[in-house]
């Protein structure tokens, strides 16, 4: 069994740049693959790899400026969900394209996942869905609110245009695993909202303790690696990827009309033009033949467009982190 690990921790890095390089010797010496991303506010990722070799890594983190305390949730997979290891240098470690937001100078209140259903079944809490449209297409808590965003950037605009309509109430939002509601909850107190609540550790955590027959939680959740989605107990899901737009596909979607493996998928088969395809066909057919020889193709995993590349910032892929949390 392979450890999944998923990590994030505002903190100020004066000078990001150095910690790039001995992060990712260390990552490949130990064999541990995914992506990690650091900025100035600090390190977000998702890796995974032998229980010694995230310990290893997990030890090193703590090392770093203000990250002694830093949290992560595992989880278990099959086989290895990553082809390679990257670390990356961003401005910003979850992409929401504020200036002022600044998650350390305070945040929503923090909710257990064993407390969040009695939250969120009171009548006067909305809640929200922070997650991207696509994630949120494939599973949410029962009655949470889909801002239909494409990307995290659209959040602070989509708040502005609604939120005359949640006047009175006391706000509850989730993400994934808990990063991009730092965010958000810390620009809903700035924009004057004071009731702000969000699910701690994110849907990893409840889908972690919250056993099924108690949870409010409906289909699956959409994670940035090969397993593409977990379900109650961190099980993997039964979404497949598609390798064009990164959405993740059901049973019925791989088979579409429109589904061509590697190339498209119904959701995007109108947004690429017939030279991607064909650059997408040529990419998957290299992606077969290092298949059969045994190797792995590393172009297999790679975003061909600004939607994926917006996809893999995690956790949101993520790819491995693709504003994942």
């Amino acid at each position: 069994m392979i450890t999944v690990a998923a990590l994030y921790q505002f903190t100020r890095f004066d000078d990001p740049a150095t910690l790039r390089a001995p992060l990712l010797a260390l990552c490949e010496a130990e064999g541990v693959r995914g992506t990690l991303l650091l900025a100035h506010e600090g390190i977000n990722g998702t890796i995974a790899g032998t229980p010694a070799g995230i310990d290893a890594v997990l030890a090193h983190i703590r090392g770093l400026p203000g990250c002694a305390g830093i949290d992560w949730k595992e989880s278990a997979a099959d086989a290895m969900p990553f082809g390679r290891m990257k670390v990356r240098l961003k401005r910003e470690i979850v992409t929401m394209g504020e200036p002022d937001v600044d998650p350390r100078a305070g945040t929503g209140h923090y909710v257990e996942a064993k407390d969040w259903n009695a939250l969120i079944s009171a009548p006067d809490v909305v809640v929200i869905d922070t997650r991207n449209d696509y994630e949120v297409g494939i599973g949410s808590f029962a009655g949470a609110v889909d801002p239909g965003t494409r990307s995290f950037r659209e959040f602070p605009g989509w708040w502005r245009e609604n939120a005359g309509h949640f006047d009175g109430k006391r706000i509850a939002m989730f993400c994934t695993g808990g990063i991009r509601c730092e965010k958000s909850t810390n620009f809903l107190l700035q924009e004057g909202v004071t009731d702000v609540f969000h699910l701690k550790g994110g849907i990893l955590k409840y889908l972690e303790e919250v056993p099924e027959a108690e949870s409010l939680w409906q289909g699956e959740c959409f994670v940035f690696d090969e397993r593409v989605s977990v379900g109650h107990g961190l099980t993997p899901g039964k979404h497949g990827l598609c390798r064009a737009c990164r959405r993740p596909l059901t049973e019925a979607g791989r088979h579409h009309a429109d589904y061509e493996e590697g190339v498209s998928c119904a959701a995007c088969r109108g947004e690429y033009s017939d030279a991607d395809r064909a650059r997408f066909r040529e990419r998957q057919r290299q992606s077969d033949l290092a298949r059969k020889r045994g190797a792995a193709h590393l172009g297999a995993d790679s975003a061909p467009s600004q939607r994926a590349r917006k996809s893999l910032s995690f956790w949101n892929r993520a790819g491995a982190t693709r504003d994942q949390s």
